[in-house]
């Protein structure tokens, strides 16, 4: 498979992850990440401009071929979801009008089980696992909505490589880790 890069989002209406990884020679490298701090904007339309106008700025940037978001999970809260669905509208309208027409959504769940082999792992968990995988390490003062993002990013990659096939994700990680070796970093 070509090269492409994958922008991961984890919407939110206060703190909006991104994280960009480029797939090389079928391996994910790590671009950047960071996170839109909307706390200080006064209303959600303000809110959702900001975050059209950043993720458009990240997909010119990066030169992005598919994006990868994080779907509103079901809650107690209507409201909050519906917010959130909100967000994820913006940063996918963002995309399509920058040329990604591949965008692909998964439940925060099934992205920390592709990523670390646990549907119910922390989010510090997600991070050291990212660290490890990318061959980087990560600011630890900084917010953790954008580590979610790049995670997001990593399980589209995982799901549309081939690397996952084979895997019953139902098995354990210590079955992934025996049949995986060389995905495996001492």
């Amino acid at each position: 498979m070509a090269s492409r890069t994958i922008i991961g989002i984890d919407p939110g209406t206060n703190l909006l992850g991104f994280g960009v990884i480029r797939v090389e020679n079928n391996k994910p490298v790590f671009v950047d990440m960071g996170v839109l701090d909307l706390r200080k904007e006064k209303t959600p339309y303000a809110k959702l401009r900001q975050i059209y106008e950043t993720v458009s700025e990240v997909c010119k940037t990066y030169h992005g071929d598919e994006m990868a978001l994080e779907s509103p999970f079901y809650g107690k809260n209507a409201q909050v979801v519906l917010k959130l669905g909100r967000a994820q509208g913006a940063a996918m309208i963002a995309a399509a009008e920058q040329g990604i027409e591949k965008i692909f959504e998964y439940a925060p769940r099934r992205a920390k089980e592709v990523v670390t082999g646990n549907g119910a792992a922390s989010k510090e968990q997600v991070s050291l696992i990212l660290q490890n995988t990318l061959g980087v390490k990560f600011d630890a003062s900084r917010p953790l909505d954008a580590t979610d993002a790049l995670g997001v990013a990593l399980c589209h990659f995982y799901q549309t490589s081939g690397v996952l096939s084979g895997v019953d994700s139902s098995s354990s990680w210590e079955d992934f880790i025996r049949n995986n070796p060389s995905r495996v970093r001492k």
